[in-house]
């Protein structure tokens, strides 16, 4: 059984690795919230159903930070642009990740 969870384990990260920051914060926010979940689920009898709640709602707002994270903007216009963009539509300028 632990070989299994070992294997999971090992692949799961290797997967996360490829991943854009908006797929690695849902992916992270997804197994943090059923393992949180289930363990608040587990107390009241409904573990399983805790756990797919709390992965729902982990990886919605995983998600959402992910994508904060990976914003980008225009330093002539000052517009946001999500990672994808490369250069900004408004004029062509090479948009740069957003320090935080």
């Amino acid at each position: 059984m632990r070989k299994i969870g070992l294997l999971i384990l090992v692949f799961s990260v290797a997967a996360i690795l490829g991943c854009s920051t908006t797929q690695k914060g849902a992916a992270i926010g997804a197994g943090a919230g059923a393992v949180l979940g289930g363990v608040i689920g587990h107390q009241s009898g409904h573990g399983p159903g805790g756990a797919g709640i709390g992965a729902a709602v982990g990886a919605a707002s995983g998600a959402l930070i992910g994508e904060q994270m990976d914003t980008k903007f225009c330093s002539v216009c000052g517009k946001r642009f999500t990672s994808g963009v490369k250069y900004c539509p408004v004029d062509g300028t090479e948009l740069k990740p957003i320090q935080k």
